[in-house]
């Protein structure tokens, strides 16, 4: 698959902590890239943020149809950058960073998960290797996860004695259910592929590289109704967040707002011309 290179959100004079591509297909793919084990640290951060962020304040004929984020064929992300959260130097190397600190490092996942969460068109996150505690945490801010068959997943926060703070009992919770959340979250267990796609924590397992199932789903939704995709994520990310009567009138907005774009004029006219699944959307 053909490929143009995008803009990066790395300092000038150092290599990108997170690269950007743009296909030809119309999909953006956000890769870790922060050896060895692409920690989660506050400088990697803090790209993926202002780069999902630009994404997302794109104009139309720029905005991303779909975005794949992975850390690449071996793994995903191993997690926070530990070092971060203690003092570095000193007579006390290893004894915890102050209240601040932490809050800081808490707000820099927040802010970046936020950001790739509120992308407007469809993400799927490509989960090669190990995807653990900040790891996992984006791909659940991502709307659906692809993993190889070699990929592993869990929240470990725990067993350092602390507890998730990018998401991990919260967006957990709402993709498996609270029961499941919280035995992976007050266990710090690790489960494999074929567990995750079982609990539902994935979407889909192929045999070896995630990448490229990832993208072929992308293209698809690339190819697709983008204002009708973006309404409908929206539609259940607000709905998650009020009440059902609630969010059946949300839905019912977005219903609405649905009529007055481009796809509803293509889509209708081509099935009532066509029948249906042969619209081609721009």
């Amino acid at each position: 698959m053909a490929e143009r290179r995008a803009d990066t959100a790395g300092d000038e004079g150092a290599g990108p902590l997170v690269r950007h591509d743009r296909l030809d297909s119309g999909v953006d793919v956000l890769t870790l890239d922060h050896p060895r084990v692409n920690a989660l640290s506050v400088a990697l951060l803090g790209e993926l943020e202002v780069l999902a962020t630009g994404l997302a304040g794109r104009a139309a004929d720029e905005a991303p149809r779909a975005v794949v984020v992975t850390g690449g064929p071996k793994l995903f992300a191993a997690g926070a950058d530990i070092t971060e959260f203690a003092e570095r130097g000193g007579a006390a190397p290893f004894a915890l960073a102050d209240r601040s600190t932490v809050a800081e490092l808490g707000d820099a996942f927040l802010r970046a998960l936020n950001a790739v969460a509120a992308l407007p068109c469809p993400t799927i996150a490509a989960v090669n290797g190990v995807a653990l505690g900040g790891g996992c945490e984006l791909a659940l801010a991502c709307d659906l996860r692809v993993a190889s068959d070699g990929a592993r997943f869990g929240q470990p926060e725990i067993l350092l004695g602390i507890i998730p703070g990018g998401g991990g009992t919260q967006r957990l919770a709402r993709l498996v259910g609270p029961a499941r959340a919280k035995d992976l979250v007050l266990t710090g267990r690790m489960v494999d592929a074929a567990e995750a796609l079982r609990i539902g924590l994935v979407d889909e397992v192929v045999e070896g590289d995630a990448v490229p199932a990832a993208l072929e789903r992308a293209a698809a939704f690339a190819s697709g109704p983008r204002h009708a995709l973006a309404l409908a994520k929206r539609a259940i990310d607000e709905g998650l967040e009020v009440t059902l009567a609630e969010g059946l009138v949300l839905e019912q907005s977005r219903f609405v707002d649905a009529f007055a774009t481009d796809d509803a004029r293509v889509g209708v006219a081509s099935f009532l011309e066509h029948g249906p699944g042969r619209a081609q959307f721009t």
